[in-house]
């Protein structure tokens, strides 16, 4: 088997995309899309259809300029995880717009909004993941969509205390970013490379599944934002792992042996203390984490400006 086919036995494996023709050869179970992804997508030729269809639907509504640009956005992301859905057998993730990353009951609408899309085109929420940013504020948006039956990823994700924070919350999944860890150390260091082994990003995400299987959270575990195959492998028995079409294809075509990594066996085995999270506590912790503080920061920035980014395509067809 190749190195892929063995990290399927461990580990379900999820596309992080949102380009179709990768996504069907690879054959992932789920997939992530981002508004960075989606940018991306938008400005191939054979994507423009989803996106004249957002523009019409933007049309329909009505409303202010900014209501249509929100209802567009809205409505191209749902168009690409339609047609995501038609190819992985089981779910999608669609994010809120970053700029909502401070504001509870805005998120909490946005989302609705987008199950409600999903919905009408006889989408069942069980197969929708709505993806939220891992703020103080996005963690509590999260846990009442939850309560309702909307399931939720928490995303730009960079430490144990927001991981605390959203197992304590109920949500059902975190996405957990081991490659942007890697590039906040190998810049703070000044290095060029870190092992897999020692890598920060890993060990962030093998201390966060050791929690949650020691102390026996639901939520699941899926490592996102990948650097090298190394660090995939070293993370191997995870819950799940989103993973770019380039680093998929790397697995595919070496056949190195994969060992299970991660087990809740090996977890158990790990000196670690249950913590009860508060608000002052949680943002004290990521106060003292220089490394979670910029991620999520920046994290939120790049997302904000690709969504703008968007905007202004829309605005031009508008």
């Amino acid at each position: 088997m190749n190195t892929l086919e063995q990290l399927k036995q461990f580990t379900v494996v999820v596309a992080d995309t949102g380009d179709f023709e990768s996504m069907k050869q690879y054959k992932p179970q789920d997939a992530t899309t981002n508004p960075s992804l989606i940018l991306q997508a938008a400005k191939k030729p054979e994507y423009q259809p989803l996106f004249d269809d957002a523009v019409a639907y933007a049309r329909s509504v009505s409303g202010d300029e900014e209501k249509k640009l929100r209802s567009a956005i809205q409505k191209l992301f749902v168009n690409f995880g339609l047609e995501i859905l038609k190819i992985v057998p089981g779910r999608v993730s669609t994010e809120v717009d970053a700029r909502l990353s401070f504001r509870i009951y805005d998120t909490i609408s946005y989302a609705k909004k987008l199950i409600g899309l999903y919905e009408k085109e006889g989408i069942g929420r069980e197969r929708i993941l709505i993806k939220v940013a891992a703020t103080w504020e996005g963690i509590r948006a999260a846990e009442i969509l939850e309560k309702e039956g909307i399931h939720t990823n928490l995303t730009l994700l960079f430490s144990l205390t927001q991981a605390i924070a959203c197992a304590q919350a109920g949500v059902q999944l975190i996405s957990p970013f081991v490659g942007r860890i890697l590039d906040w150390y190998k810049n703070d260091r000044g290095v060029d490379h870190i092992p897999a082994k020692e890598d920060p990003g890993v060990l962030s995400v093998r201390e966060i599944y050791s929690y949650y299987k020691k102390f026996n959270y639901p939520t699941e575990i899926m490592g996102a934002s990948f650097r090298n195959k190394e660090e995939i492998m070293e993370l191997a028995g995870c819950d799940l792992l989103t993973i770019a079409p380039s680093l998929l294809k790397e697995l595919e075509e070496t056949t190195l042996d994969l060992t299970q990594k991660l087990s809740p066996e090996k977890a158990g085995k790990y000196s670690l203390e249950k913590t009860e999270l508060d608000e002052m506590q949680f943002r004290w912790n990521l106060n003292e984490n220089p490394m979670a503080s910029d991620k999520l920061a920046e994290g939120i920035r790049k997302f904000s400006n690709d969504i703008r980014e968007l905007e202004k395509m829309i605005k031009q067809k508008l």
